[in-house]
């Protein structure tokens, strides 16, 4: 009798509450900034944690503990992380493309140059450049945990995992001074709302980035990952790649260029 090289899953309950969290989160945040409670919002922000919380722990169950993830099922889940990114290409994608359409020939309501009349952006010198050294420098420290892992390192890939996490946390606590101390808000037209819009995006991309990586390290602490079966990392790392070359573009276009 030849076994069956996939998984087929039980019944799960988790994409259900992780679809009402996530209505729950949308609809309550848009209240929340009209002035109304905020506390459907809470909700939905508890429900996604549970959600991820559970979710992860089934999968780990699954893949690391229950033996299913085997070949055929891994060759799936990095098709399906393959496409997820190539998904998010296509939404940064559109930002960039709104972002030209303003700045390459902008209208006479933009006082017909670029940056708008009105507008003083940000030194690209300055805190911009020393995010990108951060995700770079992050890139790397990944980089070296990756190859540490597949070489049997365990020690060496819990310290390029923990640089890369304090690299990530550090670039969002840049990022937040920086919204902080930026002389223009996100309702200063064109340039406000792709700025913001886009960068924006891309902070969130960083945070849900270090929290993957946060719950690699716990499982590399705990002994999940071997040389040969540690896709949850190689995803992880894979989307932090991702994240450092959409920063490069923002940093070259929106910083350097559009300023």
């Amino acid at each position: 009798m030849v076994r069956n090289p996939f998984h087929l899953v039980e019944f799960s309950p988790w994409p259900l509450t992780g679809s009402m969290g996530a209505l729950f989160l949308t609809a309550g945040s848009a209240g929340w900034f009209h002035g109304y409670s905020y506390s459907v919002s809470l909700l939905g922000f508890v429900l996604v944690i549970l959600t991820m919380l559970q979710w992860w722990r089934d999968i780990i169950r699954e893949g690391t503990f229950q033996g299913f993830h085997t070949g055929k099922v891994s060759s799936g889940l990095r098709w399906g992380m393959i496409l997820f990114i190539a998904s998010e290409v296509c939404f940064f994608f559109a930002f960039f493309w709104a972002y030209f359409h303003s700045s390459l020939a902008p209208t006479p309501e933009l006082g017909s140059c670029w940056p708008p009349v009105g507008v003083d952006p940000l030194n690209p010198f300055q805190v911009p450049l020393l995010n990108t050294a951060v995700l770079l420098a992050s890139g790397v420290t990944v980089t070296w945990a990756h190859h540490s892992l597949m070489e049997g390192d365990r020690l060496g890939g819990i310290q390029g995992l923990s640089a890369t996490v304090i690299l990530g946390i550090y670039f969002t606590i840049l990022q937040a001074g920086e919204y902080y101390e930026a002389p223009f808000t996100i309702s200063d037209g064109a340039y406000g709302s792709t700025f913001f819009v886009a960068t924006g995006f891309h902070g969130l991309h960083v945070l849900i980035g270090t929290t993957f990586l946060i719950v690699c390290l716990l499982r590399l602490q705990a002994n999940h990952f071997s040389t040969g079966h540690h896709f949850g990392f190689e995803a992880a790392a894979w989307y932090w790649h991702f994240v450092d070359v959409v920063w490069l573009f923002l940093y070259l276009s929106i910083y350097w260029w559009g300023s």
